[in-house]
């Protein structure tokens, strides 16, 4: 099925004017996450919670690359997968799967992103992880859990595994698979995400450089939850948030269609 030329209609009047919001922000972050060349074609999947008391969620129309993707053309599923408002698209099975585990157990996981970014599986293979080498790893460390790869995450009898394995923290690295961040608000998880993104790049980077590491005394990685709070005011989000989408702005407005 060839995507959409024109945005779903009617969309933004059938919502409430809290979902419609949702939907802008998470269509700008799947915009985001193509213009950092996160993205691996239509494959992968970004979630938010849609505001209220019916555990609804959003996430991607399965074909669509994420530079099209628009507010409008988002897909509204229940907690059993089921579209919960028409749609031509259908959802990735293996997304459903996984962000309907996260969900399910975290009432704070109110957006789930899931990238198979390069430098985040090439970090994914390597037996110690994330190494605490780079000021952005202090913080990805002190939130930071493993997933031992499974196959394509298709079987329900994988979730509680990934509950367990992410429990109560922000990152989760899949094992030869990809990235994995969980936030309360979509702007936090964008830039947990970002910061991610860049460990296991200046990661690779380093180690192709070939020579010896200088790591971070874990003294300093034990503080990072504070530093966190006393230079961003919390994740990040709120501060950088507002740039991010002045720069969707320039590139390309209409991921609020």
């Amino acid at each position: 099925m060839s995507p959409p030329t024109t945005p779903t209609p009617g969309v933004r009047e059938r919502v409430s004017r809290e979902e419609w919001d949702q939907r802008v922000a998470l269509a700008a972050a799947y915009r985001l996450v193509a213009l950092y060349r996160w993205d691996d074609l239509v494959f992968t999947h970004l979630s938010a919670r849609v505001p209220g008391p019916d555990h609804h969620f959003l996430i991607n129309p399965y074909g669509m690359l994420f530079d099209e993707i628009t507010a409008s053309s988002l897909v509204k599923v229940d907690r059993d997968g089921h579209k919960v408002m028409d749609s031509p698209y259908e959802v990735n099975p293996a997304g459903f799967v996984i962000h309907s585990a996260i969900h399910g157990a975290r009432e704070d996981a109110r957006c789930v992103l899931h990238v198979h970014s390069l430098n985040g599986i090439a970090v994914s293979a390597q037996p110690k992880g994330v190494l605490p080498i780079s000021q952005q790893s202090i913080f990805v460390l002190s939130s930071l859990g493993y997933h031992d790869y499974e196959g394509v995450a298709l079987r329900d009898d994988e979730k509680p595994r990934l509950v367990r394995d992410l429990g109560d923290k922000r990152f989760l690295m899949l094992r030869n698979h990809g990235l994995f961040t969980v936030a309360e608000s979509i702007p936090d998880a964008v830039v947990q995400l970002y910061v991610f993104e860049a460990t296991c790049a200046i990661q690779v980077r380093a180690q192709q450089a070939g020579g010896e590491l200088i790591t971070v005394d874990p003294r300093i990685v034990a503080t990072a939850q504070a530093q966190v709070q006393a230079v961003t005011r919390g994740l990040g989000g709120a501060l950088a948030w507002p740039g991010l989408l002045r720069r969707l702005e320039r590139v390309d407005p209409s991921y609020k269609d």
